[in-house]
């Protein structure tokens, strides 16, 4: 069986695999990209549904949760207007992960 510490490992290592904020969000700001451009779009999309199902396993504790937290990560995407606060990715990661940190357990 797995242990708190080895799940929040392998939840962390499955988010960090398609983190688009550090290198795509870099070209952003060098302006080598823009941050409506519909590939840098479609990632971010794909990498939050991969960020929710994470969210959604279950298994985390209440500390691992928190230390998951997307909401710093959505507002960088937010301010660097690769999506807006509105759109469905958005909410569901934000939905699904307080969701998960009511059902957790210390």
């Amino acid at each position: 069986m797995e242990s708190g510490e080895e799940a929040l490992q392998r939840a962390i290592s499955t988010v960090s695999q398609s983190d688009p904020l550090i290198k795509l969000l870099e070209q952003v700001k060098l302006g080598r990209m823009q941050s409506a451009d519909a590939g840098l779009r479609a990632i971010t999309v794909s990498w939050l549904d991969t960020y929710r199902k994470v969210v959604e396993a279950g298994g985390l504790s209440r500390e691992a949760l928190r230390r998951l937290d997307p909401i710093p990560r959505l507002a960088v995407l937010i301010d660097e207007g690769v999506l807006p606060h509105d759109h469905q990715a958005v909410t569901s990661l934000q939905v699904s992960y307080e969701s998960a940190l009511q059902r957790a357990t210390e």
